[in-house]
């Protein structure tokens, strides 16, 4: 956290740029409290304030970090759990939650909130699981230095929205969603993800074994397939085909190739197991797709 900051909090209207976006930061905030101080420390608006004995529901996705001190953090899905410095809690719209320092400590906060189309459907695929909400190792990925530039533009007066605060708010999320992946056995797993999405990159018009390929990585294939599909919306067979017809795509888009040669050079094993593929996939024939893009 940047030397000397000063507490503040902003709040932000919605704004209809946050739709064509996808996603904006509508409120952010930093606080000190000593050991031994009344938490929470200044009123916030009424529709954000809280006290300990009956906790709050938000209409927004929040994400707290705490770089120093310790606390607590409750919620309807989770017991009271213990919060220590260096990890951040996601606050989901429509969960009941409570948190607060430990009095004998103390804490540093810092804070932003999000709302929009990308986060609607971040929550929509689960990819903070109510369950799983606090997440260790924050200040190591960097997620203090994100969050330290939202604070600096947001006290030197930010517009009610900003295309820069935005796409760190989405950085802010992607570290927050990267730090879920806790335990060996699961990053091994995500590793293992991670070098096939750069393996079928590579290699998606050439003959892929797919468990073999797993094994390599060193996983098994149940869990490779599991954790494939839920990083990439696919499981990795229908990821290689996705692949094969985008290439087919720009190959029909800029030459004058036919199917067969063209089903070569992407991977299918004949111009008919590519049509059939791409009607499949998109509604309509590789034939139709080449004229209406010319």
């Amino acid at each position: 956290m940047t030397f000397g900051a000063t507490d503040y909090f902003c709040y932000f209207p919605v704004s209809p740029e946050m739709r064509r976006w996808g996603l904006g930061v509508t409120a952010s905030g930093f606080t000190r409290v000593p050991s031994e101080s009344a938490y929470p420390p200044r009123p916030h608006p009424e529709h954000h304030h809280f006290v300990w004995a009956q906790g709050r529901v938000l209409d927004a996705l929040q994400v707290v970090l705490i770089s120093s001190g310790s606390g607590w953090l409750e919620t309807r899905v989770c017991r009271q759990r213990r919060i220590a410095a260096g990890m951040v809690f996601l606050l989901l719209p429509g969960l009941w939650h409570r948190y607060r320092p430990d009095p004998g400590t103390g804490w540093e906060e810092s804070w932003i909130e999000v709302q929009g189309p990308v986060v609607n459907q971040l929550l929509k695929a689960k990819t903070f699981p109510a369950g799983s909400i606090l997440r260790m190792g924050a200040m190591d990925a960097g997620l203090d230095e994100v969050l330290d530039m939202i604070h600096q533009r947001a006290r030197n007066g930010a517009s009610a929205f900003e295309p820069e605060l935005s796409a760190a708010a989405l950085r802010a999320l992607a570290i927050c969603e990267q730090l879920g992946f806790t335990g060996t056995e699961s990053s091994r797993v995500q590793r293992a993800v991670r070098d096939a999405e750069r393996y079928f990159a590579r290699n998606a018009g050439e003959t892929i074994n797919i468990e073999a390929l797993a094994a390599k990585l060193g996983v098994a294939y149940s869990h490779f397939r599991r954790a494939f599909r839920a990083k990439t919306g696919f499981a990795p067979w229908q990821y290689v085909i996705h692949l094969r017809l985008i290439r087919a795509r720009r190959l029909l888009a800029s030459t004058d190739a036919k199917l067969d040669e063209i089903a070569a050079r992407v991977g299918f094993s004949s111009g008919f197991h590519l049509s059939t593929t791409f009607k499949q996939a998109y509604g309509f024939s590789p034939s139709h797709w080449r004229k209406s893009v010319r």
